[in-house]
């Protein structure tokens, strides 16, 4: 089982491209829109409800203040989430319609968590704080709160664009630092934060519509298709070898089928 976590304000939805071959690949995958952040959230009876309005005034301060209070909500509701899918699991029913079957269906003997931007600093926290997650992904996002400096001791996957390094954001390098346990990290030539959402499927393609779309400033100038193939091989290849024992040689040298792709040391 995999728990999935947006971007800070980002719908769930915006990782479909990802977790859709995930769940191709059996992992039954959680995906967590987070309250008040979401545009909206809809709760069991139908209850919506929307987003906080952000700040008037986004100074760095600002700016850093709400990302560490968002990140303790979230942390929050990922483990909420586990627990109720832990419960489901285990056969004892939660509040709320379940599509049929569900009930005893979930193995949450073997948790990943991934997440793109703030999603992912979550990930890492969840991944460190929590016992029943074995193994997490951040797909290039900067660590916020107390797990920058603590870093991990569970198997970690870190993806990059191609111009955030650990020279130019301090909180991975303390935050690799700091972490033991197995741990790659890999930069995408040519890709940008929006990279790793569905972004860059989808805005090349309105791109095309609309010339004036600063598409580079976005998903960067990677190929949409070959930046989305190598981040299923690399994210799917990582879980399949730390939550299922499956072997893959992609993490050890470089792969020719993805010269995009660049391991770290």
């Amino acid at each position: 089982m995999v728990l999935f976590g947006s971007g800070d304000g980002g719908p769930r939805t915006l990782g479909t491209t990802l977790v859709e071959d995930l769940a191709s690949r059996g992992y039954l995958v959680v995906t967590i829109d987070h309250t008040y952040e979401a545009d909206q959230v809809e709760f069991p009876g139908g209850r919506l409800v929307r987003a906080l309005p952000l700040p008037a005034k986004l100074t760095p301060k600002v700016i850093a203040k709400l990302l560490a209070k968002h990140a303790r909500a979230r942390m929050a509701d990922m483990r909420y989430v586990l627990d109720q899918v832990t419960a489901l699991a285990h056969g004892r029913p939660i509040s709320g319609k379940l599509p049929e079957g569900m009930l005893g269906a979930p193995d949450a003997s073997r948790v990943g968590a991934l997440g793109q931007s703030l999603g992912g600093s979550v990930a890492a926290q969840l991944t460190r704080d929590d016992t029943r997650v074995d193994a997490g992904v951040n797909l290039d996002g900067a660590y916020v709160g107390p797990i920058a400096v603590r870093g991990v001791t569970r198997p970690f996957l870190q993806l990059a664009a191609e111009t955030h390094t650990r020279e130019s954001e301090p909180s991975w390098k303390s935050f690799w630092r700091a972490s033991t346990g197995w741990k790659r990290e890999l930069r995408f030539k040519g890709a940008a934060h929006g990279s790793f959402t569905d972004l860059q499927p989808l805005l090349p393609q309105i791109a095309a519509k609309l010339p004036n779309v600063p598409l580079a400033d976005y998903v960067g100038t990677i190929d949409p298709g070959r930046s989305v193939a190598a981040q299923r091989a690399y994210v799917g290849a990582f879980f399949d070898l730390h939550l299922r024992g499956k072997p893959t040689h992609l993490f050890e040298s470089p792969d020719t089928r993805f010269p995009e792709v660049a391991l770290i040391p």
